[in-house]
């Protein structure tokens, strides 16, 4: 069994007209790895980058946005990827991130993805493929939109990337 760290998650936001929040989905192209389902921004950290500095970097790769405000999440997320005979089981443990970005952001798919959706607050749990993204998502409402007490201490500098 290996455990990995070095994979991000990151939960983009925008506020919506009915004072609200909507969460950016992104449909994985084709003929990728989990092609044709509708997935949160996530990649692997790379070099000598920090965890923020790859999310940060994902969000500009695959979806071309640049957040207003940028937080980490309290809560990791973790899965686990089962090996074959010729590789070992991974259970990675995912750090998690929340992008808000303006109402108008202007969403630029790179070639891993071919749409994109806003899925309004109140609909995203029934959208979220996931079961092991769905906490990530409700500590990100109770903690950054809801005005939770740790919010202030969870904000990052948007120029960690």
């Amino acid at each position: 069994m290996i455990h990995r760290y070095d994979m991000v998650g990151c939960q983009v936001v925008r506020p919506s007209a009915d004072g609200s929040h909507e969460f950016l989905q992104l449909l994985r192209e084709p003929d990728d790895y989990l092609g044709g389902t509708w997935q949160s921004i996530r990649g692997r950290i790379e070099g000598n980058e920090t965890a923020a500095q790859a999310a940060l970097r994902e969000l500009r790769e695959e979806a071309g946005l640049v957040p207003v405000e940028f937080y980490r999440l309290a809560i990791l997320e973790t899965f686990f990827i089962p090996g074959s005979s010729a590789e070992k089981d991974i259970i990675w443990h995912c750090i998690s991130f929340c992008a808000i970005v303006p109402p108008d952001a202007q969403v630029r798919l790179n070639a891993e993805h071919t749409d994109f959706r806003w899925i309004p607050r109140a609909e995203i749990d029934a959208h979220i493929m996931w079961a092991s993204e769905r906490p990530v998502v409700a500590s990100l409402c109770r903690d950054i939109l809801d005005n939770g007490p740790a919010r202030p201490h969870l904000r990052l500098p948007i120029d960690a990337g």
